[in-house]
């Protein structure tokens, strides 16, 4: 029995360094005496120990966040701007031989392309645009980072810092456009007002009795709250209609007297 003791101990010892499992998004990467032979994975591997080795390489993608960079935009605009990352490796085998620390690289190249491609545009486009402004970087970092076994699916400018004096005069000309909208909608709304108004007129003018009816509905709205005191105006051109009447009944009656008296 205790002859066999060591034999097995030896065999438990092998397993244990022999035997090694990966999850899922896991892959090891295998070095033979040096040499690479692939990577292996996910599950159970079988390595031999002393003469090989193995790198693990996570396939799931990571998120980097880039640090406050000072940029100066194309129109000379002093500018701190920080972005996320979002990236995975899709090659562990170029991952691990191509460079040395694939995330520091990323996250240097990151840092690089950010000030260069924020530099190259204006403040304006810079917060108008902000999505082909990430597009653009995620589409320098994808083509530079290929080389690497990385794939960088996302790219998003966080926040832009603007300086305090860049900030009131931002403010000063989004309050100036408000009012230059405003005044613009309030002019829009007299002009329409007034052709309305003109065809109004243009009817009342050939209807007279319309007025008179806008006078009475007018009047009914005023008296509708009994608790106010109201000042009733009266149109001129009511009381002039009214002493064209007057004058009209006078005519009348005196023709009619002058007709009866001839009669006699």
């Amino acid at each position: 029995m205790y002859t066999f003791l060591p034999i097995i101990i030896f065999v438990v010892l092998f397993l244990a360094a022999a035997l090694k499992v990966l999850n899922e998004y896991e892959r090891g990467v295998v070095f033979r005496l040096g040499r690479c032979i692939g990577h292996k994975g996910p599950g159970l591997i079988i390595l031999i120990p002393v003469i090989d080795k193995m790198v693990k390489v996570s396939l799931r993608v990571l998120a980097l966040d880039v640090p406050n960079q000072d940029v100066i935009t194309k129109d000379n605009v002093s500018v701190s701007v920080n972005a996320v990352v979002y990236f995975r490796v899709i090659d562990p085998v170029k991952a691990i031989l191509e460079i040395e620390d694939y995330m520091f690289a990323t996250s240097q190249l990151a840092q690089t392309t950010l000030r260069s491609v924020c530099g190259g545009v204006e403040l304006d486009d810079l917060l108008s645009q902000r999505d082909k402004v990430n597009s653009q970087i995620q589409s320098i970092l994808d083509d530079h980072t290929d080389p690497w076994g990385i794939k960088v699916t996302t790219v998003e400018v966080k926040y832009i810092d603007l300086p305090s004096e860049m900030q009131r005069a931002m403010a000063k000309q989004a309050e100036a456009e408000r009012e230059r909208r405003a005044k613009v909608i309030a002019a829009e709304g007299e002009y329409q007002a007034s052709e309305k108004l003109s065809m109004a007129a243009d009817i009342i003018s050939r209807y007279p009795e319309a007025l008179q009816l806008r006078y009475l509905q007018t009047l009914r709205e005023m008296t509708s709250d009994g608790k106010a005191s109201t000042v009733i105006p009266v149109p001129l051109d009511m009381i002039n209609m009214f002493a064209s009447n007057r004058q009209t009944a006078t005519v009348i009656a005196d023709d009619n007297h002058l007709k009866t008296t001839t009669e006699e």
